[in-house]
């Protein structure tokens, strides 16, 4: 077994590299946030794919041994985007599985990168069943969202990456659902830099774990839930948090609307729910920097349908929307 520390994090780095996209920092003043201190905002919205998950896609696609039948995924939409991009750029099969309450944006992301994708039952539960089945019947390679080794190292790529383009980083903001993300990160940065985790009201997975000293079953729900919405914190991921994540912060559901329309009117980023959930923290005073506090705050995913954007920045009503409980 690989330990999950920075080291190893730079070595995945060198090996996935060519294959992913340096993302920007956009630098935001104080005064365009009305707060004490500015930000710099990491876009991994611009990554492949549409998000940061396809760090961890080409980290497992690259260091493991994957055989003819290839790979398989169980995703609400971004982890399988990711793992089908990959996928089709390394030449080795893919079978994506999604439920049918997945977002149109993300599915039609998945049918883009030619993956045979199967869509089916109601909740991500069902659609990690049919995986399963299909890995025992087939001999591919499982792919996890966020509670595999490979998929820890690559996504921790991110921390790295917005390490060396602000090296004067005090804390980063992370949305956090199973934990990959913030996983890899905070293993990549240590103590050297503060993580705090951003999860929504309403997927409170990681807050929850937190409390309770281990990963536990919580129910998940809400605007962001079909990216944030794993009801149980990674095993790999949660050690790591308990040394290296300070704190864990929830932010509600129009908080989280409010930091994708604040992203669309002034900079015109079109991020989904989960992408604007950290900066969310910050927009609405869940998290109050220090004058002076140089924070970071990673925008990690973009894909929402346009006509969801649309009606989100027209400060339309979001309860209505449907929920999904996925990675």
């Amino acid at each position: 077994m690989t330990t999950i520390d920075r080291a190893a994090i730079e070595r995945t780095f060198r090996q996935i590299a060519p294959h992913i996209r340096k993302t920007p920092v956009l630098e935001i003043g104080a005064d365009e946030i009305g707060l004490r201190a500015g930000a710099a905002l990491k876009l991994e919205c611009l990554q492949h794919s549409g998000s940061f998950k396809a760090r961890g896609a080409f980290a497992n696609l690259l260091t493991a041994d994957v055989p003819e039948a290839g790979v398989v995924a169980a995703s609400g939409g971004n982890h399988g985007a990711a793992v089908a991009y990959a996928a089709m750029r390394l030449g080795i099969p893919a079978k994506i599985f999604v439920p049918s309450i997945s977002s149109p944006a993300k599915i039609a992301r998945i049918r883009a990168y030619k993956a045979d994708l199967v869509v089916g039952g109601e909740a991500y539960a069902d659609a990690l069943a049919a995986s399963e089945d299909w890995i025992a019947e087939s001999g591919a390679m499982p792919v996890h969202a966020y509670d595999q080794e490979g998929t820890l190292l690559g996504q921790g790529t991110a921390g790295l990456e917005f390490e060396a383009q602000c090296p004067d980083l005090d804390t980063v903001l992370v949305a956090v659902g199973g934990g990959g993300l913030i996983g890899g990160i905070a293993a990549a940065l240590g103590a050297g830099i503060r993580v705090v985790a951003v999860e929504p009201e309403r997927c409170a997975t990681l807050n929850a774990a937190l409390a309770a000293g281990e990963p536990v079953d919580v129910a998940v729900s809400g605007l962001a839930a079909d990216s944030l919405g794993a009801r149980r914190s990674g095993s790999l991921m949660f050690p790591i948090a308990q040394e290296f994540v300070q704190r864990s912060l929830l932010v509600p559901d129009g908080a989280i609307a409010d930091a994708q329309r604040w992203l669309w009117e002034h900079v015109r980023i079109a991020a989904e729910p989960g992408g604007a959930t950290a900066l969310a923290a910050l927009l609405s005073g869940a998290y109050a920097p220090e004058p002076g506090e140089r924070v970071g705050v990673l925008v990690c995913g973009a894909n929402v349908p346009l006509e969801t954007l649309a009606e989100t920045v027209a400060g339309g009503d979001t309860s209505h929307r449907r929920e999904n409980t996925a990675p």
